[in-house]
């Protein structure tokens, strides 16, 4: 079959009719991104996953349907929109790949937020507009080889040297740095606190190696932004911010839509499966007349309404500023929770075919299992969870 002729029949799955809490701008927010990942995304994914490369091409597009910074005021370049519409943004995307999804949460959630929240006037100016169409794309470097759940060991750090910074330390498994133009990057200072800047491509000293040979999240740029005596001009630094409150705002943002892009994978895989199990004929039958293959789906179905319900009902906490980290860590693990149960349960369900390029839900596994570890892991999301519960901490 000729892989960009493929078809793309995806239905999205609304058991509870929850499309009726949606506003009409929201529907068509969301149509316009179904249509456009159906068009610009899904014949060409897999051949770009199996290559292990991502598809530049589309960053126009993600920019066009408002993918980078919706919620960013408009007259920064942002479409001023909601949570909820935020949120069927990259559910959208995701359901076309995770990897896609990244691009633009990296660039909305991790670039544009801190920029825009904890950045001066003229830093927003600079940055944000272009930002917001994929004229510049940005990364954010917080994790480093030794500090990855643990971000407060980090060792990256800047020294004052009067009329600039001077910075010096590694960050590793940076999606969008390959290509990125412009990095948010966190580093200790002299005392010891955090602090935030932006680093730009071309400052002599700073490097963006890829990280090759992924079996997950092919086709997303991933690679370590290496910093070796960097100047830094003291205005690009956040001037108010210190501490983890800067990085774990900017992951709270990116976590809210993880919790929506994941169900988005989550969906095409149901959608894949039942799809399957009606044409797919064994012992004289579609395989979905068997009780085993029913229960399955129906077990899909279930969480994933489940989760629909969960994400919209942080939506509208978010919009209305009253969602907590806590209540978007638990929304982040269960969507990952389930997508990657029901993508490993739609793969059961067609057999040799599940693990071939002709349908996305091996993709969408492997993807899944980079989406459960980034962003706070599945454990430390049950830690979050159980220390708000308890009052007690099982950190440390």
């Amino acid at each position: 079959m000729n892989k960009s002729a493929r078809k793309d029949l995806y239905e999205a799955p609304d058991y509870y009719l929850l499309d009726e809490l949606l506003s009409e701008e929201h529907r068509l927010i969301r149509s316009t991104a179904r249509e456009w990942v159906k068009k610009e995304v899904s014949p060409i994914i897999e051949d770009y996953a199996q290559k292990a490369e991502f598809p530049k091409h589309i960053i126009k597009g993600l920019g066009e349907i408002g993918a980078f910074g919706p919620t960013i005021p408009v007259e920064y370049g942002g479409a001023g929109l909601d949570y909820i519409a935020y949120g069927l943004l990259m559910q959208e995307i995701e359901r076309g790949d995770s990897g896609i999804r990244s691009t633009a949460s990296v660039q909305g959630s991790l670039v544009m937020y801190p920029i825009y929240t904890y950045g001066t006037e003229d830093q927003r100016k600079k940055y944000l507009p272009k930002l917001a169409t994929g004229e510049l794309m940005g990364c954010f470097g917080l994790t480093e080889p030794d500090h990855g759940s643990n971000p407060s060991g980090m060792v990256t750090n800047i020294k004052d040297k009067g009329d600039h910074y001077l910075l010096n330390g590694a960050k590793m498994w940076i999606s969008n740095a390959p290509f990125a133009d412009i990095a948010v990057v966190w580093a200790k200072d002299e005392s010891g606190k955090i602090r935030g800047m932006v680093v730009e491509r071309g400052m002599e000293g700073f490097s963006t190696p890829e990280t090759h040979h992924k079996w997950s999240l092919r086709a997303s740029a991933t690679g370590e932004l290496v910093f070796d005596n960097v100047k830094v001009p003291k205005d690009h630094i956040f001037p108010e911010i210190t501490g983890l409150k800067g990085p774990l705002g900017c992951l709270n943002q990116a976590r809210y839509g993880i919790a929506w892009g994941a169900l988005g994978a989550a969906m095409d895989c149901y959608d894949t499966a039942l799809r399957y199990a009606k044409e797919r004929v064994q012992f004289g039958k579609p395989i979905g007349g068997f009780q085993l293959q029913q229960k399955k789906l129906a077990e899909m179905i279930t969480e994933i309404t489940k989760g629909q319900l969960l994400v919209w009902r942080l939506g509208v906490l978010k919009s209305e500023n009253r969602a907590t980290p806590e209540q978007i860590s638990m929304a982040k693990r269960n969507s990952v929770e389930i997508a990657l149960d029901i993508a490993r349960n739609a793969r059961q369900m067609l057999g040799g075919m599940g693990i071939t390029g002709e349908y996305s839900i091996m993709r969408h596994m492997m993807n899944l299992e980079s989406v459960v570890t980034y962003e706070g892991t599945h454990d430390i999301h049950l830690l979050i969870t159980g220390m708000d519960v308890t009052g007690l901490n099982a950190f440390k």
